[in-house]
């Protein structure tokens, strides 16, 4: 099994932006513990950050055929972003949304996610603990449906 994970913009920021809202970890910690978590659950992993719309949609679009499983933390694309939601509708890999904070609780424009229409779950909330929750979502039979 294969999951890729993609972060949009300023996630490379983290530990640096805005830390009472995404904590302390840097955006390297991030990355060696989605790894390490891959390790333990004996699947391969690779992880992709851009600031940029249109490299997002390429990475999903390439993704076609080779990941079983995408974990996603579009950022700010989350509310924006019909351009990343139809290119996950179109590859047909079985999706996590994911967010650090809960933004469910944060300023009103949060509150829409395109993107949500094409996954199979959503983590909210649970920090940088939430990309391990979605992994396990995709491992545990997300990625079959």
């Amino acid at each position: 099994m294969k999951i890729l994970v993609i972060n949009g913009p300023n996630l490379n920021m983290l530990g640096i932006r805005e830390p009472g809202v995404y904590g302390k970890e840097t955006y390297k910690d991030l990355c060696r513990k989605i790894e390490d978590h891959a390790k333990k659950l004996g699947i391969d992993v690779e992880i992709y950050q851009s600031n940029h719309e249109g490299d997002l949609v390429d990475k999903i679009q390439e993704a076609y055929g080779d990941a079983n499983g995408i974990v996603i933390n579009p950022a700010a694309y989350t509310h924006t972003s019909v351009a990343i939601l139809d290119a996950v509708k179109s590859v047909s890999i079985p999706t996590v949304e994911v967010h650090i904070s809960k933004v469910e609780e944060r300023e009103d424009f949060r509150q829409v996610s395109y993107i949500r229409k094409a996954c199979v779950a959503t983590v909210t909330g649970k920090g940088t603990d939430g990309y391990l929750m979605a992994m396990n979502i995709l491992f545990e039979g997300g990625a079959d449906k």
